[in-house]
């Protein structure tokens, strides 16, 4: 077991526990995640008789042994709820019943087994099963998805809660496809209807903070970057407008919660697909949730006597069955754009060192086989690269033949002699392809060199100990070469000799930058950066590869594989995370090894920040309260306002578009319409804006203009633009902003 550095993680559930969070300790041990093996490390593949995730005991064996051992780190340092700790709950294995019949008998005695396992480590909290309807005995069934509250079968016992353990704000992200967005409206309209609906229940964003697969942690074929798209993206970064919409949301839920945990519901028809979800106490306590399931079109309806709109799939969360506080189509909250500015450049050659990776030969190799080997099996997942070798004697003159090898994925770059003479790659969804190309044999020996590279281990499926990767079959001119005598090199020489860390740099001889070549290591220094802005490097030019900083590798990069509109896959377009506490005050070292022909002089670290802040309301936008008022008890804003805020240490420079009327469209694309406030961007320059001070009063404050402040306020009225534009017609207030 490792629990050093970065997998500390007692220290990190401590500072969890510091923050006044809380913990969903989900043991697995198979997680999946887009992570390596889903969690399992390859030794498992070795044991004798193993069968993954089945009623096997060797599997079993070492599944509770690392249940145990977990449970009791916790129980060690006081950690569960039942000793005073942040751990509410605890999961045992993840999304099973998706193979479960797979395995037939074996499989439902190994949930039972699981599930009893799990029960007797006596932690105090409850235990969980990931999309697992039959979950047994005190175990409770769960969802993951981003449409829970519509395609969940609910609790599978009255005595169980309804939870939603993963609740998507995005989704994974393979190398060759673009993000899958979900937009900050269908997140909140979802996560309210499950809240609505499982009277009770419990929900948990899968992510809520993204991150980085550092090193070669990331799965088959998925990049380094992960769920970017989150409220917090992957640099810690608040991701507008998903955070502060749900921020709103959840105030507004927060304001229901007595009703909700305590209230009696009743429902009401209102509409064609209308519905009152409507939670009531013993005394006045009243709280409504008016939903239009319609998916296109805006409506009205009558409840209590008084008429709501509705836009279209939304829900208005209305705390007192009276005044709606918040609607899930309504974003109020500003929309932030991220900006990369490089502040570092790699752009001389006299910066660069580079080490080309030898080709290695047949008669160069001392692992040998007269057949085609599996590649994990032989890598041990030590490496992403194997080289397959082969000689053979060419008696004719210099002549074209077709080569031609099957692989069961990922790449396959082929070397005659020496030469790069092709590559090819599979996808995540089809990672096994076929290579052919027509090469050039010399007369006498020639050495044909098979380079197969994996981008990462699979993470999920039934019996993963035999999954395969590597060659399966080679060809020349339809002779069939895979009974053959075959050389092997596992991995590159360069990782052999840690030529990416200080200490194992000085193992080989670096030259001077020339120019782009394959299969090649580039090294070059730098100082960190001054400032506390997240960093990342911008490696646009590379093609394939790895980057590491000081020893450390920052992940896997695969620029070259462009997603169907002809981008990088990697989010940000080719930005890779570098945290700051990589980073020594000087002299950093940075290793890039390159595949193939990526230009190190155009790469740069690059600064990242917001620099586009930009807000739009609308008449129909509910008015914002002070949620903490007393429970029933409502402190109003009586008007819509936009609140424009630059990060820390920046300032709104410039004022790019305001229009208070009919602006059309919204903050990625806008124009002004045929009723506009002539004086809204000099209005919203020098506005005047006010705050809340305190809990119950609402002062105002010295004049302030947006211009040079951090954060400024504006008011949805005809009042802050001196007059009504266009009378009758319905206002929107649109705001474009700067931040430097």
């Amino acid at each position: 077991y490792d629990f050093t550095g970065r997998n500390d993680i007692v220290s990190f559930i401590k500072q969890v526990q510091q923050q006044g969070l809380y913990v969903n300790l989900r043991i697995g041990p198979f997680i999946e995640a887009e992570w390596s093996y889903g969690g399992l490390p390859f030794w498992l593949h070795d044991v004798p008789g193993i069968v993954f995730r089945s009623n096997n005991q060797q599997f079993k064996l070492h599944m509770q042994n690392f249940t145990t051992k977990i449970v009791n780190m916790m129980k060690a340092e006081n950690l569960f709820d039942s000793q005073g700790g942040p751990i509410i709950l605890t999961q045992i294995e993840n999304e099973y019943q998706m193979i479960e019949r797979a395995f037939h008998q074996d499989g439902t005695q190994y949930v039972n087994w699981a599930s009893q396992m799990a029960v007797g480590q006596n932690t105090g909290e409850p235990w969980i099963m990931c999309k697992q309807d039959d979950a047994p005995g005190q175990v409770i069934n769960t969802c993951n998805g981003m449409r829970c509250a519509e395609t969940w079968k609910g609790p599978n016992s009255p005595n169980k809660p309804s939870m939603w353990t993963e609740n998507w704000t995005s989704f994974l992200q393979p190398y060759g496809e673009g993000p899958r967005l979900r937009s900050a409206e269908d997140l909140a309209f979802h996560t309210t209807l499950f809240v609505v609906k499982m009277n009770g229940s419990f929900v948990n964003y899968y992510m809520y903070h993204g991150g980085t697969n550092f090193g070669r942690t990331s799965a088959s074929f998925i990049i380094t970057g992960y769920y970017d798209q989150a409220p917090l993206d992957e640099y810690g970064m608040i991701r507008q407008p998903k955070y502060g919409h749900l921020k709103r949301m959840h105030a507004a839920l927060k304001l229901c919660s007595h009703a909700l945990l305590y209230g009696e519901l009743t429902t009401q028809h209102l509409g064609t697909n209308q519905e009152a979800y409507v939670y009531t106490g013993n005394s006045s306590e009243c709280a409504a949730f008016l939903l239009n399931n319609s998916s296109k079109d805006s409506v009205q309806v009558v409840f209590r006597n008084s008429t709501y709109s509705l836009p279209p799939r939304s829900i208005s969360i209305i705390p007192d069955c009276k005044n709606v506080v918040f609607n899930t189509a309504m974003v109020g909250t500003q929309v932030n754009t991220r900006s990369m500015q490089p502040i570092t450049r790699f752009n001389t050659p006299q910066q660069w060192e580079a080490f080309s990776e030898a080709v290695p030969q047949f008669d160069q190799t001392s692992l040998r086989s007269n057949t085609l080997l599996e590649q994990m099996n032989t890598t041990k997942d030590k490496s992403d690269y194997l080289w397959y070798t082969m000689s053979i004697q060419q008696s004719s003159p210099e002549a074209q033949y077709m080569l031609k090898a099957n692989t069961l994925g990922h790449l396959l770059r082929a070397y005659v002699n020496g030469a790069l003479v092709g590559s090819a790659h599979g996808t995540r969804k089809v990672p096994n392809f076929t290579f052919e190309e027509a090469i050039s044999l010399s007369t006498g020996i020639n050495n044909i060199s098979l380079l197969n590279i994996m981008v990462g281990m699979p993470d999920s499926g039934a019996h993963m100990e035999r999954k395969h990767s590597g060659l399966s079959e080679v060809l020349i001119q339809g002779l069939n070469f895979t009974s053959y005598a075959w050389g092997y090199q596992a991995g590159l020489l360069g990782e052999k000799l840690s030529i990416y860390t200080d200490e194992g740099s000085s193992n080989v001889s670096w030259n001077l930058y020339t120019t782009p070549s394959t299969l090649t290591w580039y090294k070059t220094t730098f100082d960190t950066p001054e400032g506390n802005n997240p960093i990342a490097l911008n490696l646009g030019s590379m093609g394939k590869g790895e980057a590491w900083i000081n020893g450390q590798s920052i992940g896997r990069y695969w620029v070259s594989f462009k997603t169907a509109s002809g981008s990088p896959s990697q989010t940000c377009i080719c930005e890779y995370n570098v945290p700051r506490y990589f980073l020594k005050p000087t002299r950093n070292l940075l290793v890039l090894f390159e595949e193939e022909y990526g230009n190190p002089l155009k790469i740069s670290l690059d600064s990242i920040s917001v620099n586009k802040v930009c807000g739009r309301v609308t008449d129909f936008h509910p008015s914002r309260i002070n949620s903490w008022g007393a429970r029933g008890r409502f402190h109003w804003r009586s008007w819509p306002r936009i609140r424009l805020r630059c990060p820390k240490k920046r300032t709104i420079s410039r004022i790019v578009f305001a229009s208070h009327g009919n602006p059309s469209g919204d903050c990625g694309s806008y124009s002004i319409g045929n009723c506009h406030s002539s004086n809204s961007k000099q209005i919203v320059e020098n506005v005047r804006f006010f705050d809340i001070l305190c809990r119950l009063t609402i002062m105002p404050l010295v004049k302030n203009a947006c211009l040079g402040r951090r954060q400024c306020t504006i008011s949805h009225t005809t009042k802050t633009f001196g007059g009504d534009p266009c009378p009758g017609t319905p206002k929107t207030l649109l705001v474009d902003a700067r931040c430097e």
